[in-house]
């Protein structure tokens, strides 16, 4: 048995039950027989499944309850993070238009002024529960002369939808992150209070050929995820 598994099984028959701290890291390995070495790396894949949750200082926990893992270093989907996270990926709320393009993303997205774009806004739930609100724009020049890309994008990952259906394949994205206060309208897709804490989001997607092909805009539920990111160390900063 993997110290994964094994510390996994403790954790699911309540002998580390929710919320309590493990035991040091020292006395871990020597219970399960096992290195430092291999008990960290077991320690920082059960961190990622939303299992444990670390505190400089203080040691490492139990997580209270189940959250969705995500690396920031990756470009990943919110549909894709939820069934990772063994959870049932849904969407409420979900609506599409059309509609001249405002100056903001205009500039964002390389468009003149009144060009059209696609907008499209979801609800995601993880097993039923809301736990991001989106807002996809896209250049109506990505859509061709495809006809219902829209009704696809509500169903499916809009990266599924543009690789598969439009043939459009994304290289990089350029986020940025801030923790904001939901508004009335956040307040109310979401079934939050308004004024509640989340996490925004706000993403660039750039295809093969560097054409800003998708601006994104999530709001996250604060405490519905668990997100990481690798961090280089020193010797690797100029490489």
């Amino acid at each position: 048995m993997s110290v994964q598994t094994e510390l996994t099984q403790r954790i699911e028959e309540g002998v580390f039950p929710a919320g309590a701290r493990l035991p040091s890291e020292p006395l871990l390995a020597t219970q399960l027989g096992v290195s430092r070495a291999t008990l960290r790396e077991a320690l920082r894949s059960l961190e990622s499944q939303g299992r444990l949750r670390r505190s400089w200082g203080s040691g490492t926990f139990v997580a209270a309850g189940r959250r969705l893992p995500n690396s920031l270093d990756l470009n990943f989907g919110v549909t894709e993070a939820i069934q990772a996270a063994g959870m049932e990926a849904g969407i409420q709320h979900g609506q599409h238009w059309l509609e001249p393009v405002s100056s903001g993303e205009a500039v964002r997205l390389g468009l003149e002024p009144g060009q059209d774009v696609l907008i499209v806004e979801r609800v995601r739930t993880a097993d039923g529960t809301a736990v991001v609100f989106s807002r996809d724009i896209l250049p109506a020049w990505v859509l061709g002369t495809q006809v219902g890309v829209g009704d696809a994008m509500l169903q499916r990952s809009i990266y599924d939808v543009l690789e598969k259906d439009l043939g459009i394949v994304i290289d990089h994205g350029v986020a940025s992150f801030r923790p904001v206060r939901a508004d009335r309208t956040v307040a109310q897709r979401l079934g939050i209070r308004r004024g509640e804490l989340l996490l925004a989001i706000w993403q660039i997607d750039y295809d093969e050929e560097d054409r800003p092909v998708l601006s994104s805009h999530e709001y996250h539920i604060a405490d519905a995820f668990d997100f990481s990111v690798v961090r280089r160390g020193p010797g690797r900063r100029f490489t």
